[in-house]
């Protein structure tokens, strides 16, 4: 059978189902009832409850196996009516009994449907189907097999649901089926409901620690005149009304450092940002990005507060949600209590080539350390790869080809230090710098970045070639960037003028002259450090979650074929 016919038949049979679900909608309305009614109240004398409240009511009636005892449930619900609603997840029937799993926002119970309980409306449960979304009223109790239940004395059809769950709906696997129909995927998979659950958790537990420290939360513009925060791409928009072309934000950091500028001295942003950039694990066209800038702070200062933070997030999250923070902590590959590593990328770059154990790398980065691998590769070393990746299984590791690409295509020296670090020291993090047992790896800050690769970073003042910038990676993930502003007008022009330069060359990774940020530093920014984190990874690192779409509720695919528009 074709591959066409295949999909045919799959369509037909997807299409019968839908047409009987659809006939037994029209019974239902037949009978004068509303398949999608929006009257959902007790009407058998019940009050409404969560099924988290329900489960709650019976929690001193069950044993240490986890098995209800049928006349303790009773004696606590102490004959309460309860009214709960839900979508039904499993359904089964045997005699006079059906068993019914219902789910809501705060959990699972089973409702055990009596016909001599229920009566003439047990019948309508051949109306009612898993996935349907049902009321129900009635008195608490236990099953047989020491099962929490509900018995109903009245149960209706709130929503009758014309599409089934897939029909292994309890293991839905096609990844981009999932990210396509993420409101099935959220039905089909719990734990990915638990996943964006602890996403909303760290965002509010983000807001709250820099609340706590005096920050302000502001907003500011998403579209933009100029392109400038970052080094991206950015994508392009028009405003009919004015005839002006504008660009989706990259980055909000040159207005959050204006109100730094007027006066608002630790203030931090939540938000959009967009780049014209690949996808792949870690990247999304559209992420979320929190930004915060605080005056009288060095970058030193900053990495001692990142440890906070990043805890302190943690165990909010863990008090939020225990038990699904218990299976992610278990299985992280990293530690957070443990001192984050510090380290200089110069140095970086040394110990790195040290591990190769390259003989000639060896000796170049042993009385001048990063710059010493730099001055020696600096001439093209193409017939020397094969020799060099012999020495180690760190060498034959490296990515040969691309390491020697980025160099050919670096201006200066701080770009070739940065080209040595990303090729020999980050694919390696996570292996080279593990807690105290080994089991784990330890985040690390690599600091003290070459100005050439930090167009917004301060220079050091005791090492101006190298600026007061750190990247926190947590295995091997960048997940922060962050330095000591430069709040020198004429320095930062400068800076500006050199990233013009490099676009009039060709480079679509540059920033624009912004003359109004520079008329703002000329007004006198005071001494500051500025943070930047990708909510997007956070939650992923947290949540043990292996690529950015698994944290993104709707993240950006190709259009289906035969529909249109990029989401569908």
């Amino acid at each position: 059978m074709s591959d066409k016919n295949e999909r045919g038949d799959v369509h037909s049979a997807e299409q019968a189902i839908i047409d009987a679900r659809r006939a037994k909608a029209e019974r239902v309305r037949a009978r004068g009832e509303n398949p999608f009614a929006n009257d959902v109240v007790p009407r058998a004398g019940g009050r409404t409850h969560d099924i988290a409240e329900v489960r709650a009511l019976a929690e001193g009636a069950r044993d240490p196996a986890g098995k209800y005892d049928e006349a303790r449930v009773k004696q606590a619900a102490n004959a309460l009516v309860l009214h709960v609603r839900g979508r039904v997840v499993a359904l089964r029937s045997t005699g006079g009994l059906s068993f019914l799993r219902l789910r809501d926002r705060t959990g699972e119970i089973q409702l055990l449907v009596d016909q001599s309980t229920l009566g003439e409306g047990y019948a309508r449960l051949e109306d009612i189907e898993v996935a349907d979304v049902v009321e129900s009223e009635g008195t608490l109790t236990a099953s047989k097999r020491g099962e929490l239940s509900i018995t109903p004395v009245r149960l209706r059809l709130v929503t009758k649901a014309y599409r089934p769950l897939p029909e292994k709906w309890h293991g839905l696997t096609d990844v981009e089926l999932r990210y396509r129909q993420r409101y099935v995927d959220l039905v089909a998979n719990p734990p990915v409901a638990d996943v964006f659950r602890a996403r909303s958790h760290v965002v509010r537990a983000t807001r709250a620690i820099l609340d706590e420290h005096g920050f302000l939360e502001v907003e500011t513009p998403t579209m933009h005149t100029l392109i400038g925060g970052a080094v991206a791409r950015p994508f392009t928009t028009h405003h009919n009304t004015l005839d002006m072309q504008l660009y989706m934000r990259i980055a909000p950091e040159l207005y959050l450092k204006r109100l730094v500028v007027g006066g608002l001295e630790r203030v931090y942003e939540i938000g959009r940002c967009y780049r014209n950039e690949g996808i792949s694990t870690r990247h999304n066209p559209e992420f979320t990005m929190l930004e915060f800038y605080r005056a009288y702070a060095t970058y030193d200062d900053l990495m001692d507060f990142t440890e906070v933070l990043l805890r302190g997030i943690d165990a909010r999250l863990a008090e939020a949600m225990p038990a699904a923070h218990a299976l992610w902590k278990e299985a992280r590959p990293f530690a957070l209590d443990q001192p984050f590593v510090r380290i200089p990328m110069d140095r970086a770059v040394a110990q790195g080539a040290e591990r190769t154990a390259i003989p000639e790398w060896i000796s170049a980065v042993g009385d001048r350390g990063g710059a010493g691998l730099v001055d020696l590769l600096r001439a093209d070393f193409g017939e020397r790869i094969k020799e060099w990746a012999k020495s180690s299984p760190r060498a034959k590791a490296l990515d040969w080809g691309n390491f020697r690409k980025g160099l050919a295509k670096c201006d200066n020296d701080g770009e070739r230090l940065f080209a040595c670090y990303e090729y020999v020291v980050e694919p390696f993090l996570a292996e080279d710098y593990r807690t105290d047992d080994g089991k784990r790896s330890v985040p690390v800050f690599v600091k003290d970045y070459p100005f050439e690769v930090s167009p917004l970073a301060r220079r050091n003042d005791a090492r101006p070639e190298l600026t007061d910038r750190f990247e926190l990676f947590v295995h091997g993930r960048e997940l922060c960037n962050a330095f000591s502003e430069l709040n020198d007008p004429d320095d930062q022009a400068d800076r500006f003028r050199a990233q013009v330069a490099k676009k009039a060359k060709g480079d679509e990774e540059t920033m624009d002259y912004d003359a109004d940020y520079i008329r703002a530093l000329e007004h006198g920014m005071p001494p500051a450090a500025g943070f930047g984190m990708g909510i997007d990874r956070l939650v992923m690192a947290l949540t043990n979650s292996a690529s950015i779409r698994d944290v993104i509720l709707f993240p950006l695919l190709r259009p289906e074929s035969g529909q249109g528009g990029a989401r569908t």
